[in-house]
């Protein structure tokens, strides 16, 4: 492995991101509480103060992107991405979501917590309004489908929508490239590919800084955005959804505060008071902004610089695995659809159920570029699961009112996801 990354001069901040995040999201709440959809000062309401917070979180967002394909160039150049490798990547993410789908359908037929809500559909309608959420028509299951959608139609066209895969499958294409004439010519005949190979790692280190700057103003949106969402939607609707609320958010922390730290520790040499101190920037603003692409940077300084994992295990991991651990969607969604049938009194055996985590794995790997993907794609997992589309119609409504907490928690367990499988090939790649 090549030199460690500079870190950026002049850190000031004395007060780890993760406290200064907390502190953001309290304050954020307590303002919504307050105010609701009120002005604050003047003509300013909670509402305006998200658009504001957005702004931050779309800008790391446009920034990551280009980040991912420069890292994975200047991983090419600089260190060798074997198949093994991609092949222990693709095993380790397998291994994690099939833990997750079986901690999911696991909570769901033991405690068949949708029973509870056979019959009260109407009222429970009544009593959640649902917010206004943004339609996705080309959120779809079908795999042909999604790879023709990872092939752009030009190269400008990835960065343009943040399509993650297209631009990973674009970064290893042309990094294959690279390094196949940089093994084809020597020394003397190489001057322009080392000038390229100075071109990326500038380029990298350069956007590493940036995301650093940006990263910085993350707080502040966090206190924005969480006052504009507990200010619409309110925190009474939890008496009518906390059944819903709590047994999904209790999948997803039993992944990812049991099953994570102990693979890490047992497997990867990690102890918890390592995987959730040194990485608690990372899976904290992965909470607070609700965006594990948003988080890549954060994440992989939290891989290298304070858990010691290798730049080319992170990035393989953050950067070029970040469309394969996305457990918190796959989990969430494979829940949600069992919770639902059960409360518009469908049963569904083992095959139904096989169709189900087989479509939310799909909607894990395929479609996690979209945004609030676990939740536009839920539509899709209950229609492959067989349900009359009078049914799905009725069940979606119910959940949006809560799915902003549950969407941050699946962002902070893909967060994780990234540094467990991080951290599982690191060891590997040093045993």
């Amino acid at each position: 492995m090549g030199e460690e990354a500079p870190r950026p001069q002049g850190r000031r901040f004395r007060v780890p991101l993760y406290a200064r995040v907390l502190v953001g999201v309290v304050l954020g709440a307590a303002l919504g509480v307050a105010f609701g959809t009120r002005p604050i000062v003047g003509h300013l309401t909670n509402q305006q103060l998200g658009d504001v917070g957005l702004l931050v979180i779309r800008l790391l967002k446009t920034l990551a992107v280009p980040l991912i394909l420069f890292a994975i160039l200047d991983a090419f150049l600089r260190t060798s991405i074997s198949a093994r490798q991609g092949g222990r990547l693709i095993l380790i993410s397998l291994v994690n979501v099939s833990v997750a789908f079986a901690i999911g359908l696991t909570l769901i037929n033991l405690l068949r917590p949708g029973d509870r809500w056979r019959g009260r559909l109407s009222e429970l309608s009544g009593a959640a309004v649902a917010p206004a959420v943004g339609t996705a028509p080309q959120a779809t299951l079908d795999p042909l489908k999604n790879l023709e959608g990872y092939v752009p139609k030009s190269l400008v066209e990835p960065f343009a929508n943040n399509a993650v895969i297209s631009v990973v499958l674009l970064g290893l294409l042309v990094g294959a490239a690279l390094r196949r004439v940089r093994e084809r010519q020597t020394a003397a005949t190489t001057p322009g590919l080392d000038a390229v190979a100075q071109v990326v790692e500038t380029g990298y280190h350069t956007l590493m800084l940036m995301l650093f700057w940006v990263v910085q103003a993350v707080p502040f949106a966090v206190f924005c955005v969480v006052a504009q969402v507990v200010g619409r939607s309110g925190l009474g609707v939890f008496q009518a959804l906390w059944i819903f609320l709590g047994v999904i958010l209790l999948g997803l922390l039993l992944h990812s505060l049991v099953y994570y730290p102990l693979v890490a520790w047992l497997v990867g040499g990690k102890p918890p008071r390592i995987l959730f101190g040194q990485g608690a920037d990372a899976i904290l603003t992965g909470l607070s902004i609700n965006s594990s692409l948003a988080t890549v940077p954060v994440t992989l300084r939290c891989l290298t610089e304070k858990m010691g994992v290798s730049e080319q295990s992170a990035r393989l991991s953050a950067c070029v695995g970040t469309n394969l651990n996305n457990d918190g969607i796959a989990l969430y969604d494979a829940m949600a659809a069992l919770f639902l049938a059960q409360a518009c009194g469908f049963d569904l055996g083992l095959g139904q159920q096989a169709v189900v985590v087989l479509a939310s794995l799909m909607a894990g790997i395929g479609i996690a570029g979209i945004p609030e993907a676990g939740l536009i794609v839920l539509p899709l997992v209950l229609s492959a699961a067989g349900l009359p589309e009078t049914v799905v119609a009725a069940a979606i409504p119910l959940v949006l009112p809560v799915d902003w907490i549950i969407a941050r928690v699946r962002s902070g367990v893909n967060v994780m996801g990234d540094m467990v499988v991080a951290i599982l090939l690191d060891r590997g790649r040093s045993g």
